[in-house]
């Protein structure tokens, strides 16, 4: 499929793909295929791999470059733009896999900043434009406090929108109403998607937002959300969110947690063959499993077995 992807096409719908691993820790690549063609069906907008979601810090080199494949090459024929995520925190790598996952056909990047150390805003700063300048797909620059312990501010981010229009911004601080709002009063063009497992998907969306970047395990309530939102049925929208919102707020207290319930749920409905998460992870409690049957009943999401 021949596709090109601009910023503006960065919306709706976004899940980050959760890993699958067999119950050894060993990546279970037919698993991997089995879930990107169901999240391909679910009505998503796209899709991302190697978000935080997606367990990257516990991949090696060579099962990176081979789950990039296996993703870019099992999407092709999807309807779905495709995201690979620019973790590395050295500048120079970090322009290295750009380069990389765009010869691979990514149709767009995401990039988490460097955080080790505590670099500079400054240093930061420069490794988001030294990706930028190395691309022309779009990159979503990933705004993440709570995660990378580094506060930006909202001009700083204005600043890289008013001089690269290929610039998206995933913002998923803990106020991302607030910031966003600020953000887009500064850079009113730029585009921005929200994470967090779309706690604050409404209010995102009345901000300015373009869509949402949640887990993956249950992204047919995502889209059934941004489907009635785009329809003009907003209250109908907020409700739907309501309903969800008491399952995923304790989920999201560590990410962890929520990466383990995801990849459960997963499991439960089939996609998947083991819930398997590589370790430290996170133990669920008999409380947690009476949850996710809670979710899977309450959103008629079919169980496997």
């Amino acid at each position: 499929m021949t596709r090109r992807y601009n910023a503006c096409h960065i919306a709706g719908v976004n899940p980050i793909a959760a890993l699958p691993f067999t119950t050894s820790g060993d990546i279970d690549q037919i698993s991997m295929v089995q879930l990107l063609e169901h999240l391909a069906g679910t009505g998503v907008q796209g899709l991302t791999l190697f978000g935080i979601a997606s367990e990257f810090p516990k991949l090696s080199d060579p099962e990176r470059a081979r789950l990039a494949q296996l993703f870019v090459s099992t999407l092709s024929g999807a309807d779905v733009y495709r995201v690979l995520s620019v973790t590395e925190h050295c500048t120079e790598l970090a322009v290295q896999r750009a380069r990389e996952y765009a010869r691979l056909g990514a149709d767009a990047l995401m990039l988490l900043p460097p955080f080790f150390l505590h670099p500079s805003q400054e240093a930061i700063a420069a490794h988001i434009t030294a990706v930028l300048e190395a691309v022309d797909i779009p990159v979503l620059v990933q705004y993440a406090p709570g995660e990378t312990g580094i506060p930006l501010p909202a001009q700083q981010l204005a600043d890289v929108a008013g001089r690269y229009p290929h610039a998206v911004f995933k913002i998923e601080n803990t106020s991302p109403v607030e910031y966003t709002r600020e953000f887009l009063a500064l850079a009113p063009d730029a585009g921005v998607m929200n994470g967090y497992a779309g706690i604050f998907m409404p209010d995102m969306l009345t901000a300015g937002g373009k869509g949402v970047m949640p887990g993956c395990s249950f992204s047919e309530v995502y889209v059934a959300i941004y489907r009635l939102w785009v329809a003009g049925e907003t209250t109908q929208a907020r409700q739907l969110h309501q309903r969800l919102l008491p399952f995923i707020r304790p989920w999201m207290s560590h990410c962890e947690y929520i990466i383990q319930v995801e990849k459960t749920i997963l499991y439960r409905r089939g996609i998947i063959a083991s819930d398997y998460c590589r370790r430290p992870g996170w133990a669920l409690s008999d409380d947690d499993h009476q949850q996710i049957a809670h979710l899977m009943e309450t959103f008629d999401l079919a169980p496997a077995r």
